[in-house]
């Protein structure tokens, strides 16, 4: 198996191009049925029309094979996920919890990382990168609320959960909110990606 040839960011056109790939990479990580693809496909599409939208690929076999991406974007009322979280954290702990967490925060939305290629630090670098130069304050994301090795990560690099069991509207599983003040911890080690030409 070859080694991963590195982390490149990507403009909204070419993440838009790329979906496939990134879906394959999605369901392989999240272990998603093909029934869960198309949904999944109509939110990343529409993310990318969100403020500060910023998207990462880890390539291998000489930069042709996507076998990660992390992408986020600024976090604005009106958005699913921003809404329900700062309703979330109101409730648990106050309106000004909430505010503080997500009045000026880079929400990141998505971290996959094949199954084949995990355990190599693709995840952590690829977290790095994405949030490395932002001009948010904070950074925030869910994961399921297990001791899985994207929460020891997130954990690392500086995360604690602002919401634990927590369920978002329709059902599923349980996951937790992390949040972060930025920069991450280990950001001096982040790689140097140039600005996509879209944002």
């Amino acid at each position: 198996m070859q080694g991963v040839a590195g982390i490149r960011e990507i403009t909204r056109p070419e993440f838009v191009a790329a979906l496939g790939d990134l879906l394959a990479v999605y369901a392989a990580a999240m272990g998603a049925e093909p029934e869960e693809l198309p949904s999944r496909q109509a939110i990343m599409e529409r993310h990318t029309g969100n403020p500060g939208f910023r998207a990462l690929v880890a390539a291998a076999d000489g930069r042709s094979r996507i076998v990660g991406f992390a992408y986020g974007f600024r976090g604005m009322p009106g958005q699913w996920w921003h809404d329900v979280v700062q309703a979330g954290i109101t409730a648990a702990s106050g309106r000004p919890a909430a505010d503080g967490w997500l009045a000026n925060a880079m929400e990141i939305a998505e971290v996959h990382v094949h199954p084949s290629y995990q355990g190599r630090g693709i995840g952590r670098r690829m977290v790095l990168a994405l949030t490395s130069g932002r001009t948010e304050r904070t950074a925030l994301l869910s994961t399921r609320d297990a001791q899985t090795p994207a929460r020891h990560l997130y954990r690392s690099l500086g995360f604690e959960d602002l919401l634990s069991r927590f369920q978002f509207p329709g059902g599923g599983p349980l996951y937790a909110v992390m949040g972060a003040v930025l920069p991450l911890l280990g950001n001096d080690q982040a790689e140097s990606i140039g600005p996509s030409p879209s944002t």
